[in-house]
């Protein structure tokens, strides 16, 4: 009898990454994993991308641009402990739908934001919570999300360009501080 190779069942798709993920990045590279994606209604670019965040976070410049009504704000009182130990108290959080990748191959959850009132140069993050809930993979080496969906896998590929401005954005507003 002869070698058979284990093949995934077609309900339950492999992520993986393979160099054709990343033949379109510059390398060598250290760039953040920065992406769009849909919050409620709205087209959101320069998402952080951040497996080290235990939260997901909304910058109160952009919520204020999404015209989401006060009713949907949640009270929170909790303190964020950043890079360095520096707190940060959250304005208030909201739940809204996010949606990821391209149709067909996208999903759509409802995420819970910690609305943060302080400078930087990303609209959000997506944390752990999220990308759990997603059983999303990450790659910083190709800057690329992987998420399972019922019979293929679906994809979100960052932005290099932006990640680098918003680098840039960041090394001046601490300039600035």
């Amino acid at each position: 009898m002869g070698f058979v190779p284990k093949v995934a069942p077609v309900d339950n798709p492999i992520v993986g990454f393979s160099e054709e993920d990343a033949r379109r990045l510059h390398h060598p590279h250290n760039d953040a994993l920065v992406v769009s994606i849909r919050v409620g209604d709205d087209n959101t670019h320069r998402v952080l991308v951040d497996n080290g965040s235990s939260v997901d976070i909304l910058y109160y410049s952009a919520f204020q641009q999404m015209r989401i009504e006060r009713g949907r704000l949640i009270s929170i009182n909790a303190a964020l402990i950043g890079f360095g130990g520096m707190k940060v108290y959250p304005v208030r959080a909201v739940t809204l739908l996010v949606t990821i990748g391209d149709y067909p191959q996208q999903i759509t959850k409802d995420v819970t934001f910690l609305i943060v009132n302080c400078s930087s140069a990303y609209n959000a993050i997506i944390g752990r919570p999220t990308l759990n809930s997603w059983k999303a993979v990450t790659s910083t080496y190709h800057l690329m999300i992987k998420f399972p969906m019922d019979y293929e896998v679906g994809e979100l590929r960052g932005d290099q360009v932006v990640a680098r401005e918003c680098y840039i954005a960041m090394l001046e507003m601490d300039d600035h501080l």
